[in-house]
């Protein structure tokens, strides 16, 4: 690999050289041997660079007349190269560097990693041993953390999966300072002495996340490639550090302005807006994306401004003048104009606006309302157009009364009007708004300041409750872009039985049941269709316990479709995970709760974790905003404060409850005792200024003797909180949010390895620890696959909605390399082989994959089972579905040649005894009911299978059998004595094969003709499975040969035997049968050939004795006749050592090669 050329200080403070000419010396490192080069390079690659350099250069550089010049030349021809080389290079390399792709090779080749492990950065750092700091280099990628150090002779490799860090933290002390703490579930690594520590740490924060989300949903790490190219190559930055670099400002972008999840951040600069209701120039920052022109002051909450694409009609250059230099004008579609001013690059923001306006469809109506006139539930688009005609529409059309209106507003519709001072108040509110509404604008585009904070802290207005929740919530823009969406949801959803409706269908009569409007069918409805919608729109939450709450509140307020819209906002962005199937997000912000009450409140957090109350309440909390233990007209100016100011009103409102009742929570004695205090005091927080009918609360009301208690007034509660704990901030509350998430995720996945060792072990010999040892191992295996690819999606392999036990399943790949690690039956070159087969025997399903108790019971098998349950796995691993149809394909061929031949009478007999028994059926007595209830029981009870159940074993079969013995022998150290033992073993049960099969002969009644008298079964009979006769006799007394025989006359079926049940014996697996000659391996030697052990040399080399068959009792009978083979099976494998093993390896299993690939894949068929 050419690098570019560069001076270097000391050439021989640790170099040796190894070659030299006039011009170039070849050195390597000192301490590396005779192997060392360039980093990331073989030694061949570099002797045919230096011979290239002494081919090509020598003769040119002597015409040369001084030094200067002929390093010029050899710079300028040493990048000429690099360049051609780039030229064949993949574009995402194109953007690396080319220090970073030798640091991205170097990784590879020291820690093992295969080719699609990508490299995100890497850092110099001390990894402290111990109390001895090892100075290296830190290895950043994907999937791995990775440290190298090499100083003074000793060697300190460290390799850690993301998915397993449990705690990932940034701390400074005496001993470590500013260093990083990286935490698994055994060990923790301390890194310190980095360049740039917070760059680093927040790195490690961004691909802990990916590796948590990856846990939680099964979403591996897809590279961004339609980021901009970079301007100019950054020196030691890769493209995906470009891209997560990216990824994380965007996410900040469309958390800041409540932005949908697609939205991408172009660029931001610094300026300032001219703000026409102050009267002044604000500093800030502005931001343009996609669809979105966006201005945040830098001082907080002094002002916010968002503008669509969608409402911007003009862009334009104003005039500079000393006071407002470069501005930029911006009119909207709704007569609001902005001038902003200071911008550095002012031609080159205009242009990049210009082309987004391009790209930006034409809105086919407004979905903002004018600055003074109707509210946003009279502009709703008109439904004829995107999703058919409204007549054609069976669940949702414009005519029903909730798409238009409220619940609300159609309930009070024939309310007489107030007068009251409530009213009063009431619209004293609205008025305050519509004063707001001219000053600083209304809709999508209006300014939102402090002013705006205040209104909302005081309350919303009812009637205008529901348009500001779709502007605060941002799901007003979502709304507008999508017009018809939410129709063509219902239309598409609605009809269909999931478990996501049946659970809609079972909760739709307890949301609000004390609110008359979900009292009737109308309001039933509605929360039905909106709920069913989104479960169509994300299947992966579906349906949750609480939406339904939620969803209620939010259909009061408004139409179906903006109660829709607000959902997907609460789901999807400002309650991310809290819906899901373990809502992750709810524990997760309980967890924050937790360290916040430390925080603010630490003699109460000590008592209450006592009590372990905290987890109880908090939960209930947070997944219905305080909606389920509030009264409802309390808990709903809590939502107000929520849609705008995001959770952290929520956790402000809940500190702010313990703190009122900390002295009574103090001298608690029990859980019970504390949550009868929060109980009474949340059921008695009222809201005297609602101007709606009471709602009784179904929560109990709590009280104590014959007092009433207090009322507490929730304007006061949210002030309280507000100067209490007004202090925290949202970026504060995400980096706890990241510390809870990989402690919660990592707790739910200790929670399901309990729940599936549980699940098994009373089905398995292994021990607990063992267990749960195992299932590190295959769930590691599968969560590799999904890092480097395989031959199934994640999706398949990983549903997060089964249980626990089947969640996780790996295929043939992951589970030929978990066999090789750790089963005990290893065969040299055939290990692949016999995995295979154990892996069809396991597939029960036959879906290519195998879940955790499956593998287990494989391994079982090997470790724990007697000699007697061991031998039956091996001998059902040569028998089909286990052994593979493809290794006999001439086999096949012969089974249709004499399938033609097989003459059709009998087959038209049968079906008439078939109609003829039929008849004879039916003229029966009828049994009573009870006894077909006993044998509908019998056939449902679990038949356990024994020896005598097994098939018959046809020649190929055998010799399968006696090739994977000979290979499952050839490491261990009595490998002459079983080798010895298997060849007498083998030869006894070809014999007795032999003479089987002229017993069996003998006892056909049909007469036999010499040209099929070999001739497999037909296809159809081949499937049939075989029925045994009972051999209760023993023969232990006889000497080796004729106890055999004596077996095998016992096996000999009755006179009245069937020639077709001789065939069936005999042929069951025929379409996999292969020439004798097949048993000539390169382990067995040719004297211990054993198909000419009766005589039948001919027959090596055409097909095989189709007639020959043994049983497993026989196998089993003649295998306790060799001690060697007796103490090798009964030998029990030690499990723990294997693991051990597995667990010390810190090189990271490469991925298969893609010839490998192509044989698993014909092993799987």
């Amino acid at each position: 690999m050419w690098i570019t050329p560069e001076e270097v200080l000391l050439a021989n403070a640790l170099w040796v050289s190894e070659r030299a000419n006039p011009f170039f010396i070849l050195q390597r490192r000192k301490g590396h041997g005779k192997g060392g080069g360039i980093t990331g390079s073989s030694r061949k690659e570099i002797t045919e660079h230096w011979e290239w350099l002494e081919t090509n250069l020598l003769q040119t550089l002597s015409i040369f007349d001084n030094n200067e010049d002929i390093t010029t030349f050899v710079k300028g021809k040493i990048s000429g190269i690099i360049a051609e080389e780039n030229k064949s290079k993949a574009a995402l390399e194109d953007e690396d560097s080319g220090k970073f792709r030798e640091a991205e090779l170097k990784m590879r080749k020291l820690f093992g990693m295969p080719g699609e492990e990508k490299l995100v950065n890497y850092y110099s750092c001390s990894y402290w041993k111990g109390r001895v700091p090892r100075q290296g280099w830190v290895y950043l990628s994907v999937n791995h953390l990775c440290f190298y150090s090499l100083l003074l002779g000793k060697e300190v490799t460290l390799v850690v999966q993301w998915t397993e860090v449990t705690r990932l933290e940034k701390n400074a002390t005496l001993l470590f300072p500013e260093s990083v703490r990286v935490s698994t579930r055994h060990t923790e690594h301390y890194f310190s002495m980095f360049l740039n520590v917070n760059d680093t740490f927040k790195l490690m924060e961004q691909l802990a996340t990916i590796a948590m989300r990856q846990l939680l949903d099964n979403e591996g790490f897809a590279a961004d490639h339609s980021l901009p190219k970079a301007c100019k190559t950054l020196k030691n930055v890769s493209a995906l550090k470009r891209d997560l670099d990216a990824r994380a400002k965007n996410e900040r972008y469309r958390a800041l302005f409540r932005l949908t999840q697609d939205e991408r951040l172009d660029g931001h600069t610094d300026c300032t807006l001219w703000t026409p209701f102050a009267k002044m120039h604000i500093v800030g920052q502005l931001f343009v994306s996609n669809n979105y022109i966006c201005f945040c002051s830098r001082e907080e909450d002094l002002c916010q401004l968002i503008i669509p694409l969608r409402e911007v009609s003009i862009v334009e250059k104003a005039d500079s003048s000393s006071v407002l230099p470069c501005p930029v004008s911006i009119s909207t579609k709704n007569k609001m104009t902005f001038l902003f001013a200071n911008l550095k690059d002012r031609d080159f923001l205009v242009q990049r606006i210009s082309d987004f306006l391009q790209r930006t469809p034409e809105s086919g109506h407004s979905g903002s309302p004018s600055p003074s006139t109707t509210p946003l539930s009279s502009s709703l688009p008109t439904p004829t157009g995107a999703a058919g005609e409204p007549s054609q529409r069976r669940h949702y059309s414009p005519s029903l009364p909730t798409a238009t209106q409220s619940l609300l507003r159609i309930y009070q519709k024939d309310a007489p009007e107030e007068h009251g001072p409530k009213a009063t108040k009431e619209k004293m509110k609205e008025e305050s708004w519509n004063i707001h509404f001219l000053e600083f604008g209304r809709g999508v585009c209006m300014y939102r300041t402090s002013k705006t904070r205040e209104l909302v802290l005081n309350g919303i207005p009812e009637s205008l409750r529901g348009e500001l929740w779709l502007l605060f919530s941002g799901a007003q823009n979502e709304m507008d872009t999508h017009p018809g969406y939410y129709a063509e949801r219902v239309e598409q959803a609605m009809g269909r039985c999931t478990l996501a409706t049946e659970e809609i269908e079972r909760d739709l009569h307890r949301s609000m049941p004390e609110h008359h409007a979900f009292q009737n069918e109308m309001g039933i409805a509605a929360l039905r269709r909106v709920l069913t919608a989104y479960a169509c729109r994300n299947p992966g939450i579906g349906y949750c316990q609480a939406m339904n709450i939620v969803t209620s509140v939010l259909l009061l307020y408004c139409t179906e479709e903006e109660a829709f819209w607000l959902l997907v906002a609460l789901c999807e962005r400002m309650l991310p995970d809290y819906y899901n199937t373990r809502v992750v997000g709810a524990l997760v912000d309980q967890g924050v709760f937790e360290e916040l009450t430390r925080a603010c409140l630490p003699f109460l957090y000590e008592h209450m974790q006592e009590l372990g109350v905290i987890s109880t309440i908090s939960l209930s909390w947070f997944l219905t905003l305080f909606l389920s233990v509030m009264p409802f007209d309390s808990a709903v100016l809590l939502v107000d404060c929520f849609f705008y100011e995001g959770i952290k009103v929520i956790f402000q409102v809940a500190l702010a409850v313990l703190h009122a009742n900390m002295d009574t929570l103090l001298d608690c004695n029990d859980e019970g005792e504390a949550m009868t205090i929060l109980g009474r005091y949340l059921d008695n927080v009222v809201n005297k200024q609602t101007v709606s009918p009471p709602i009784p609360h179904l929560h109990a009301l709590l009280t104590s003797g014959d007092e009433p208690p207090p009322q507490i007034d929730v304007f006061q509660l949210i002030k309280s909180s507000c100067e209490k704990f007004g202090s925290l901030r949202a970026d504060v509350i995400e980096q706890m949010r990241f510390h809870q998430r990989l402690k919660v995720i990592q707790s739910l996945e200790d929670t399901a390895k309990r729940s599936v060792v549980r699940a098994i072990m009373t089905d398995s010999a292994f021990s607990i620890e063992e267990l749960e040892e195992l299932y590190v191992h295959f769930k590691a295996k599968h969560i590799m696959s999904c890092y480097w690819g395989a031959s199934t999606t994640a999706a398949e392999r990983h549903d997060p909605s089964l249980p626990y036990l089947e969640q996780y399943r790996i295929d043939l790949g992951q589970f030929c390399q978990l066999f090789g690690a750790l089963g005990t039956w290893l065969c040299g070159t055939h290990t692949a082989t016999l995995a295979a087969r154990l892996f069809r025997l396991l597939d029960m399903n036959k879906d290519g994959l195998i879940n955790f108790k499956e593998f287990v019971t494989g391994l079982s098998g090997m470790y724990h089972g007697d000699m007697t349950e061991k031998l039956k796995l091996l001998y059902n691993l040569h028998l089909p579905p286990a052994l593979c149809p493809e290794e006999a394909e001439s086999a096949l061929e012969a089974t249709q040649f004499f399938t033609d031949d097989t003459p059709q009478g009998e087959e038209v007999k049968e079906a008439e005894d078939a109609l003829g028994s039929g008849d004879a059926e039916e003229k029966k007595e009828v049994k009573d009911y009870k006894y077909y209830l006993r044998m509908w029981a019998m056939e449902n009870e679990p038949k356990k299978e024994t020896i005598k159940d097994l098939r018959r074993m046809n020649q190929e079969q055998f010799i399968e059998l006696c090739k994977t013995l000979y290979n499952m022998f050839s490491e261990d150290p009595l490998e002459q004595e079983l080798y010895h033992a298997i060849a007498t073993v083998a030869s006894l049960l070809l014999r007795i094969g032999e003479v089987g099969k002229k017993f069996t002969n003998n006892g056909a009644n049909k007469p036999t003709d010499t040209t099929n008298a070999q001739a497999p079964a037909p296809a159809a009979e081949l499937l049939q499975p075989e029925k045994e006769e009972p051999n209760g006799e023993s023969s232990s007394g006889q000497s080796l040969v004729c106890r055999a025989l004596a077996e095998a006359q016992l096996e000999t079926p009755p006179q009245q035997t069937s020639d077709e049940e001789v065939k069936d014996d005999t042929s069951v697996s025929s379409y996999s049968m292969v020439s004798t000659g097949s048993l000539q391996c390169e382990d067995i030697a040719d004297d211990t050939v054993l198909i000419g052990c009766a005589g039948d040399q001919q027959r090596r080399g055409s097909i095989l004795d189709g007639d020959w068959s043994i049983t497993f009792e026989q196998v089993l009978a003649s295998m306790l006749t060799e001690p060697p083979l007796v103490d090798y099976f009964e030998k029990k494998g030690d499990i723990q050592a294997r693991m051990a093993i597995c667990k010390m390896q810190r090189k990271v299993e490469r991925q298969v090669s893609l010839s490998s690939d192509h044989e698993l894949a014909q092993l799987s068929t």
